[in-house]
C-alpha cells in the first residue's frame, strides 16, 4: 500500500473536486488528519450519503462545527448523568431502607419471586436472568475499581465492610445506571420518574427513565471518544413511540424522531428544566446552539447546508423556547 504524504494527500483531494491550497489549509489538513477530518466528515449520517462540499474550507468548518457543539453537549449531559444517579440512589435507598447493595438488589430489584404475578414463566425467568447479570456486573466494577486503586472503593474493602449502595453509584458508568433503572421494579421505576417529574402518561411500563438515559449514553460516548456527533450518526438504538410521544405533548413539538442533533438539544433541555435549572440559564444552552448552527451555514454552500441543518430548525426551538 503506497504512502501519501500532506502534499500528496491535497493533491488527490483537489482532483476529487475539493478546493485546497496554502499553508494554512494544509496544517489545517495535518492537525485534523486526512482519515479523522476530511472522511469522518465527508458524509451525512451514512458513508452512502456524501456531502457536496466543493472546499476544504467547509470541511474544515464542518469539524469545527462539531467541536463546538461536543463542547456544548458534554457538561450539560455529565449534569444530567449525576442528577439521574442522585435521583435513583434517593428512590433506592428509600425503598430499601438499608445502604447494602444486597439489600437493593433483594428489595428493589426484579428477580423471579418479585415480578408480578400476571406475566407468564418466561419473563420471570428472563427477570432473573436480568437480575444475575446485573448482579455479575456490580461485582466486576467492584473489582475493577479495587485493581485500580479507587479510593471510593478500596477505602471500604480495606476497612473489611461493604461498600455502600452510594459509593457503588460514584464508579458506574451511565451504561451501568441505564441497566440498573431498567432492572429496577415497576414501583421503583414510578417512583423515580414521580421524583424526576416526566410525563408518563405515553410511559405504561415506566421505561423512559432508562430509555433516555441509554440515547443521552450513546451521545456521551461519542463525545468523550471524539467522535462525529453533529449529524446524529452514533445513534443505533431504537425510539419508542413512548420516548417521542413524551416530549410531542409536553413540549408541543409536530414530531420527534432523534435522526438530528437538534433532538438530542431538545432532550437535554426538557431534563434541564425538570432538574430546576433556570430558565434564563437553559436559555443561553439553547441561543448558544443557534448561534453555533447560524454561523456553520454562512460558511459553507447552500447544498450542504440543507441537509445538515433541518429546514425547521428555528420554528422547533422557537416551541421549545416557550416550552421552558
Amino acid at each position: 500500500m503506497s504512502y501519501k504524504s500532506i502534499d500528496s494527500l491535497m493533491r488527490h483531494l483537489r482532483q476529487n473536486g475539493i478546493s485546497i491550497k496554502g499553508s494554512i489549509q494544509k496544517r489545517q489538513l495535518r492537525n485534523t488528519g486526512y482519515f479523522h477530518g476530511y472522511k469522518g466528515y465527508r458524509f451525512f449520517q451514512h458513508s452512502q450519503n456524501r456531502l457536496p462540499f466543493v472546499s476544504y474550507r467547509e470541511i474544515y468548518a464542518t469539524i469545527q462545527y462539531d467541536s463546538i457543539l461536543k463542547s456544548l453537549l458534554y457538561s450539560k449531559i455529565m449534569f444530567i448523568e449525576t442528577a439521574m444517579k442522585n435521583l435513583a440512589l434517593e428512590s433506592i435507598l428509600n425503598k430499601a431502607k438499608s445502604e447494602s447493595i444486597q439489600d437493593m438488589l433483594d428489595k428493589t430489584v426484579i428477580s423471579y419471586n418479585n415480578a408480578s404475578s400476571n406475566i407468564t414463566h418466561k419473563q420471570k425467568t428472563d427477570a432473573q436472568k436480568k437480575k444475575l447479570d446485573l448482579q455479575r456486573s456490580i461485582q466486576s466494577s467492584l473489582a475493577y475499581a479495587y485493581k485500580k486503586d479507587n479510593p471510593k472503593i478500596t477505602h471500604f474493602y480495606n476497612q473489611n465492610s461493604d461498600v455502600p449502595i452510594w459509593a457503588l453509584f460514584e464508579i458506574m458508568t451511565m451504561g451501568d445506571l441505564g441497566y440498573l433503572l431498567s432492572c429496577l421494579t415497576y414501583d421503583v421505576r414510578n417512583d423515580i420518574s414521580k421524583r424526576l417529574g416526566i410525563n408518563v402518561s405515553a410511559d405504561t411500563n415506566r421505561q423512559l427513565i432508562y430509555d433516555y438515559i441509554y440515547l443521552l449514553k450513546d451521545l456521551r460516548n461519542a463525545i468523550a471518544h471524539n467522535a462525529v456527533v453533529f449529524d446524529a450518526r452514533f445513534n443505533r438504538k431504537s425510539i419508542s413511540n413512548a420516548m417521542k410521544q413524551c416530549l410531542i405533548l409536553d413540549i408541543g413539538l409536530p414530531n420527534i424522531n432523534f435522526k438530528s442533533i437538534g433532538d438530542y438539544i431538545i432532550l437535554i433541555c426538557y431534563y434541564l428544566k425538570l432538574l430546576g435549572i433556570p430558565k434564563k440559564e437553559i436559555k443561553v444552552f439553547i441561543n448558544a446552539y443557534e448561534k453555533a448552527t447560524t454561523s456553520y451555514k454562512k460558511t459553507v454552500n447552500t447544498n450542504v447546508s440543507t441537509i445538515v441543518v433541518p429546514q425547521n430548525l428555528k420554528s422547533r426551538l422557537s416551541i421549545l423556547k416557550k416550552f421552558i
